[in-house]
């Protein structure tokens, strides 16, 4: 971190010629690029991929006006922003892997990161949210950079937007307002839409802001005045407010529905008893592609954050031959939105109903045990704390080994593995294995052939132990639920003598 060009010396700049690294070309590497010949056999078909992708730009075209003194327009390319973020507690190593993270999240969203600087207090201005001698300097980098928006690791209240606003003379965001807008554009799935469009309209409502027009009342009802017109109407900002409410409640009532369709399957899988694993963890962690190395599931693998938001389950198998689902979930980050938290929770539920949580966590990165810790603050949210949890230390192959051994030797129930080369998955899928629930009775049952479907269910319900195939039928030890056991005790030999 070099020092500010501020006289005062809690501002602190975080400059682009860091030595750590710690931009976003650091937490988001270019040169670690997905090729077919190197990741199409571990990570399947990817067609959000060439869809992504579809669109290049194209020289020669540019229509700019030159003349701005007397035509309006905007031009089209990345926003310039400047990152702002209030240090108050932890390490200034703290701080920095925060705003490294914000600029990697402004990267995402399509920005273009020139400046960041830290501020050194007890809490947040109340009114500018760094205060207003701060302020004033962050509007003098703003215009030293040539920036067009701030953003502020934070949640700001909607006063300090706006006073923050009127200082520096520029757009200013929060990070849950970046956050929402990595996720509208990431969204695919019609469920996943709904959920941010609901979380977009709960972060929006109490940020309206009127002015002129917007504040001015209706007449009431009757024509030409007279009764039913007196006192005061409503303004026109009170009726956006009430209509983003309704959208609201329609938005939910549309998530409660397509809950229900994804409850359905759920129960369909619990009475088949079929058990479940979850990948949850943080964002960038290498969640698809575990679950591309484990299913062939061919989700999309991006090196950006939030790449995929929409829940994916997969159909897999353990090597003794016990058969499971796995459910890709969405990313978390630390300060995640409550808003998204609120909105996604139908889809989290995947996490809170699983028997087995495999918690992905970055070992590549400066502070996987961050990661760890904000995983497992949402995991309590959505009450998944009962849940057993595996911890994955993905990206083995570029960690830091003393790392690998610290976070083993923290973690009991943990395993060192690489999705990108293959090492340590033989050893997860023997350890889930180990894990998941097992079928509590264990009996043996002469089935005749007639009744081949009690064989097949004891394949994909239970754990066969032997079998054997007589002149009289299929000689089974198994270990399976309740229900199953009931139906094969008719078939059980008689003790011998």
């Amino acid at each position: 971190m070099t020092s500010s060009s501020s006289p005062s010396q809690d501002t602190k700049r975080f400059a682009h010629s860091h030595p750590e690294g710690l931009r976003a070309d650091a937490l988001m590497e270019e040169d670690v690029a997905w090729s077919f010949e190197i990741d199409g056999e571990r990570d399947g078909d990817q067609f959000d991929r060439s869809e992504r992708a579809a669109l290049r730009r194209v020289a020669g075209l540019s229509t700019e006006l030159e003349d701005v003194t007397e035509v309006e327009y905007r031009q089209l390319r990345l926003e310039r922003v400047v990152l702002v973020g209030v240090w108050t507690s932890g390490t200034v190593q703290d701080a920095e892997n925060s705003l490294a993270e914000l600029a990697a999240l402004a990267e995402t969203a399509g920005a273009l990161v020139l400046d960041g600087v830290i501020q050194r207090r007890d809490k947040p201005d109340a009114a500018t949210y760094i205060g207003s001698g701060k302020a004033e300097e962050l509007r003098d980098v703003v215009l030293e950079s040539g920036a067009d928006t701030v953003i502020c690791d934070g949640e700001l209240s909607p006063g300090q937007l706006i006073h923050l606003e009127d200082v520096v003379k520029v757009k200013v965001i929060d990070r849950t307002a970046l956050i929402l807008d990595i996720f509208a554009q990431h969204a695919k799935s019609r469920e996943g839409k709904a959920q941010v469009a609901l979380a977009q309209m709960q972060y929006m409502l109490p940020r309206l802001r009127g002015w002129g027009q917007s504040l001015s009342r209706q007449m009431g009802g009757g024509k030409g005045g007279g009764l039913a017109t007196r006192g005061p109407g409503e303004t026109k900002i009170e009726t956006d407010r009430r209509r983003i409410r309704e959208k609201m409640a329609k938005m939910r009532r549309e998530i409660a529905e397509m809950k229900t369709g994804r409850e359905i399957k759920r129960q369909e899988r619990k009475r088949n008893k079929v058990p479940s694993v979850a990948i949850a963890g943080y964002t960038n962690a290498g969640k698809s592609s575990l679950l591309n190395r484990l299913t062939g599931a061919g989700v999309l693998v991006e090196n950006a954050l939030f790449a995929t938001l929409d829940p994916t389950v997969r159909r897999a198998e353990t090597p003794s031959g016990r058969l499971y689902t796995l459910a890709d979930t969405v990313g978390f980050v630390r300060h995640l939105p409550h808003h998204l938290v609120e909105a996604f929770r139908s889809t989290m539920e995947e996490v809170g109903d699983s028997d087995l949580i495999l918690h992905v966590v970055d070992g590549s990165h400066p502070n996987p045990e961050e990661q760890l810790a904000a995983v497992r603050e949402v995991i309590r949210d959505v009450g998944a704390t009962g849940v057993a949890e595996i911890v994955v230390i993905n990206k083995a192959d570029a960690a830091d080994p003393l790392t690998l051994q610290r976070l083993l030797r923290v973690e009991k129930r943990s395993i060192a593995v690489s999705a990108r080369t293959g090492r340590g998955i033989p050893e997860l899928l023997a350890l889930i294995d180990d894990e998941l629930p097992r079928p509590s009775v264990e009996i043996e049952a002469l089935v005749p052939y007639t009744h081949g479907k009690l064989v097949a269910r004891a394949h994909d319900e239970g754990e066969v132990i032997s079998e054997e195939h007589t002149p009289e039928g299929t000689l089974l030890k198994v270990r399976v639920h309740e229900e199953l056991a009931a139906e094969l005790t008719p078939y059980v030999p008689a003790p011998a003598g």
